[in-house]
């Protein structure tokens, strides 16, 4: 079979990074150039622990090994690659039998072929006998899939949440879901984070003057709350309306926001639609300026040259998602790293210890 395997691909190995976060889970530093791992000091590390193991696929191996710098063990090694038609073939290279296991895979795009790729990880993981596997999933793909909104359509993210389980995971570390309610679709234990603490360390350091927090709807009034209650700062709620896929109309913008610079809160952004819409109705509803945060960096067809030809001052994301490459480089969008809050509940699980504890 390695002989039919597809020779482009290369042995998954470990190296570098920087992991963002401080002891108390808040930011340590505004952008992705923040202090490296290695010069931060750490309570412990796992490094000779040989029942602790990380490894990752092929969707976003930065964040993976940022995580693995953070906790202070080696990314596993494997060998993942594709036959000419894009079959995958997964091996992995040492020993898990009895081992705490943690696959770091963010099914994003190309959705579909990552959502298969993590599906095979944890078959292997399970058939050489790993003690526990965790499936650890900072964008979790077919979350916006989670209800039966309209007639004969799959409620695709427990679809998704079933398959993980079939498959052999034992658990889910997820980071903010599209809606919290998918984490009752799945029949394991299910660990919930948000990227709220980085995001707010962020913005109190930027100080902005006047600051309004928005929900660009009312799916997401709870999560703008906590942020607006973080920040110290009032809340204001753009009313959408959805007309079909990736396609909305703004309606009005409820709160005050004259005169004040606004700060839209989003999970996801995804074709930047309801993004620019949001900036324009806040705009033209009397706003100095306009900033917007979201965990997850879909940023598909036409996003970026929505958000670079918009009046939004700036666009802050974490790195959930690694950026595509028309999206690299742009002013207007800024990277924060969760490798540090994902390190410590990864450590938080592994212990049996509090995760909630995180966001205390």
């Amino acid at each position: 079979m390695k002989g039919d395997a597809s020779a482009g691909s290369a042995t998954l190995a470990v190296e570098t990074a920087a992991a963002l976060t401080n002891e108390d889970g808040t930011a340590a530093a505004s952008g992705a150039s923040a202090r490296p791992a290695s010069g931060r000091k750490r309570g412990k590390s796992y490094s000779e622990d040989k029942r602790f193991k990380i490894f990752s696929g092929t969707s976003n191996r930065p964040l993976a090994e940022e995580i693995c710098k953070f906790v202070g063990v080696p990314l596993g090694e494997v060998r993942l690659q594709r036959f000419s038609d894009g079959e995958v073939y997964f091996q992995l290279l040492e020993n898990v039998r009895g081992a705490d296991v943690f696959v770091v895979q963010p099914t994003c795009y190309p959705v579909d072929q990552h959502l298969l790729e993590l599906l095979i990880m944890i078959d292997a993981l399970k058939r050489a006998s790993a003690g526990r596997i965790t499936v650890v999933i900072p964008y979790y793909g077919y979350a916006r899939q989670d209800r039966k909104d309209r007639p004969r359509v799959a409620i695709s993210s427990k679809l998704v949440a079933d398959l993980l389980t079939t498959a052999g995971a034992n658990r889910a570390l997820l980071v903010d879901l599209h809606a919290a309610q998918i984490q009752g679709f799945f029949n394991i234990p299910v660990d919930h984070l948000f990227a709220s603490p980085v995001l707010v360390g962020h913005f109190r350091e930027l100080n902005l003057p006047d600051l309004t927090v928005v929900s660009p709807d009312a799916g997401g009034v709870e999560r703008a709350r906590f942020f607006a209650k973080k920040m110290e700062a009032p809340l204001a709620i753009v009313d959408k309306r959805r007309t079909d896929i990736n396609i909305s109309e703004v309606m009005h913008v409820i709160g005050d926001v004259e005169d004040r610079t606004c700060l839209i809160l989003d999970d996801i952004v995804d074709t930047a639609g309801t993004l620019i819409k949001t900036v324009d109705a806040l705009l033209d509803a009397g706003a100095k300026k306009v900033y917007a945060c979201a965990t997850h960096p879909v940023l598909s067809g036409p996003a970026m040259e929505r958000i670079v030809n918009s009046r939004l001052e700036q666009l802050v994301v974490t790195n959930t998602i690694p950026l595509r490459e028309e999206s690299l480089g742009s002013e207007k969008i800024k990277v924060l790293s969760i490798a540090g809050l994902i390190g410590r509940a990864i450590e938080s699980i592994h212990m049996e210890t509090s995760v909630s504890s995180l966001f205390s």
